[in-house]
């Protein structure tokens, strides 16, 4: 196996491991899901840094990719509502309040979507990588991930929080930051499955992709 598909096999196998840690009613277990997320998350920057300068992007990252990424959110994003759900009397997201079940569908149902159209291709011997808007989607939705785990792991109970105005000042940022970036998330989320239902449509039709 190169070392591109040996990352995305990384990536892969570390979801449930985050999805563990999140479970775990700690903050320290948060703190390292969070540290696990964004090393999962840079991987995805990596592998493709190389495939691409070895020449080594094959048929299984193509395949593969795309699916540790889907994995990779699954795996943070349930367990994040489901927390933060239970946290909406001690924390508040700036005009959402906690991550709100729309976005979450949403997030998801693009993932299943596309997923379902990527099968449907493969058995008809077509594979479409990840477009440029598509590998947008994804950095927004880990970097709106990252910051929830965060925003979760801070309102666990045990969480020693700085005192002072710096920390409530960087609390409100946080927050406006993680409302922010699930925004963008979203409308990147479903612009992306805009693009790929087209592109679908124009592959059945047996035009070029």
């Amino acid at each position: 196996m190169n070392l591109p598909n040996a990352i995305t096999t990384g990536r892969i196998l570390a979801a449930p491991i985050v999805t563990v840690l999140l479970l775990q009613p700690s903050p320290l277990s948060r703190l390292l899901a969070f540290v696990l997320f964004v090393c999962a998350a840079l991987s995805d920057l990596w592998d493709g840094h190389v495939a691409r300068s070895r020449g080594q992007v094959t048929s299984f990252g193509k395949i593969v990719d795309p699916l540790a990424d889907k994995l990779l959110l699954v795996a943070a994003l349930i367990p994040v509502y489901s927390i933060n759900l239970g946290q909406s009397d001690t924390g508040s997201l700036p005009l959402l309040g906690v991550v709100p079940l729309w976005a979450v569908v949403v997030l998801l149902g693009r993932e299943l979507l596309i997923t379902l159209l990527r099968f449907l291709l493969a058995r008809r011997g077509r594979i479409v990588a990840a477009r440029s808007l598509g590998k947008r989607k994804t950095l927004a939705q880990n970097i709106f991930i990252g910051s929830a785990i965060l925003w979760v792991a801070f309102l666990t109970p045990g969480f020693a929080a700085p005192s002072g105005s710096a920390w409530r000042w960087f609390s409100a940022l946080h927050g406006w930051f993680t409302t922010t970036l699930l925004t963008a998330a979203v409308l990147l989320t479903l612009a992306s499955a805009v693009t790929y239902v087209g592109t679908f449509s124009r592959v059945m039709a047996g035009r070029n992709s």
